[in-house]
Order: C-alpha cells, then sequence, then structure tokens
C-alpha cells in the first residue's frame, strides 16, 4: 500500500456572488457601521473583551431574522454552504443546515481575534465586507496539533505546516468546520476590516 494521505481538513474560500453588487456591498457595509452606532451593550462588551475592535458578538448574534441586508445574505450564503456540505458528504438524514447565529466584527488597528472555534455547530464562516490592504489574514491551526506530544518540529520549509494562514478579498466568503481552531492575528491597517461571521447547524427532519 505504501504510504498514503488521510484525514483532509477542507477550507472554502470564493467569491460570495460571481458578479459583484456594488450596491449590496455598499449598504451592507454602512449596516455594519450602524449597528455598531446603536449597539451600546456590544460596544461596552466589546471595550471590555475586544480591545480596539468591535463585535456584536456579545449582544446581537441574531441579524440574518432582523435586518433586511443579513436576511439577503444569508440566502446568497446557502448555495455555497450547501455546496460545501456536499463536498464535506454530510448525511444530513432529511434534515437542513440552518444558520443560527450571524454577528458583526469590525477591527481596527491593534486589535484581534484569538484562537478559537465555534462549539455546538456544524459549519461557521465569514463574510468579508471590507479587507483593506495591509489587513490581517485568517490563520487556522492543524486539528492534531494538542495531539503531538512528544513530535519534533516539522522542517521550516515543510509542505504541511501545523499553522495555514490565507488572505480573503473583500466580497469573498470563507467556510469551515466547526470544530477547526482559527484566529485573526493583530490588524495592522489603518483602514478598518469589517467582517461577518456565522454559524449554521444542523437541524433534524421533523417527524
Amino acid at each position: 500500500m505504501g504510504t498514503r494521505e488521510f484525514f483532509s481538513t477542507p477550507i472554502y474560500l470564493e467569491n460570495l456572488v460571481k458578479s459583484s453588487s456594488l450596491t449590496f456591498a455598499r449598504e451592507i457595509k454602512e449596516q455594519c457601521h450602524l449597528i455598531r452606532k446603536i449597539d451600546d451593550e456590544g460596544v461596552r462588551w466589546s471595550e471590555e473583551n475586544y480591545v480596539n475592535g468591535y463585535t456584536s458578538y456579545g449582544s446581537l448574534t441574531d441579524l440574518h431574522l432582523n435586518f433586511p441586508h443579513f436576511i439577503d445574505l444569508k440566502k446568497l450564503l446557502m448555495r455555497h454552504v450547501r455546496k460545501f456540505a456536499r463536498h464535506l458528504e454530510l448525511d444530513l438524514q432529511g434534515g437542513q443546515l440552518e444558520m443560527s447565529s450571524c454577528w458583526v466584527n469590525i477591527m481596527s488597528k491593534g486589535s484581534h481575534h484569538s484562537l478559537h472555534l465555534h462549539p455546538l455547530s456544524v459549519i461557521s464562516g465569514t463574510y468579508y465586507v471590507s479587507v483593506p490592504k495591509g489587513s490581517s489574514r485568517i490563520k487556522f491551526e492543524d486539528p492534531r496539533l494538542a495531539f503531538m506530544m512528544a513530535a519534533p518540529p516539522k522542517i521550516e520549509r515543510t509542505k504541511k505546516p501545523l499553522f495555514v494562514t490565507l488572505e480573503p478579498r473583500t466580497g469573498q466568503v470563507g467556510l469551515w468546520e466547526s470544530w477547526l481552531r482559527h484566529e485573526v492575528p493583530v490588524q495592522k491597517s489603518t483602514q478598518d476590516r469589517i467582517s461577518i461571521s456565522f454559524n449554521f447547524d444542523w437541524v433534524a427532519k421533523k417527524l
């Protein structure tokens, strides 16, 4: 049999729509700033937990239910989520994947997202509203890392690194399985990096 590769970790990155809608992109960006303006609880939460940035993660996570542009975003995301689910060969057993939470992130210079995962969900991801030049990339951790207890380090130029960084562009959507740990290093750009993160859960078939 020789040596073969198993247990790959898929990560999806694609344009939200084939032809960019400048109106939608501009308006959803305005909505992100509006939400920060009216979200006093989220601003307070961010001051304590998200230095130099704003996120509605601690206050408003149901934007896909209450704001028209986020409702439209959910509809646009479904095509990508279904495609990714097919690639993962998920057997939904008559159920479906539904967006369970959706929130805004605005990273100003000096802010960062520490290493984390999204427990109790199936597919998580981010729509990149605005990624100015020089913005932080997203960084993914090899899920086996915690189990490499006595392993020596990889050679410096290995093709199989323990961390992988991707550079998303404005208008793209990224998807990954929710158990995959990831982070966004310190934002160095002076312009805001704006994104909308979300989770999809498996809703079983109703009997």
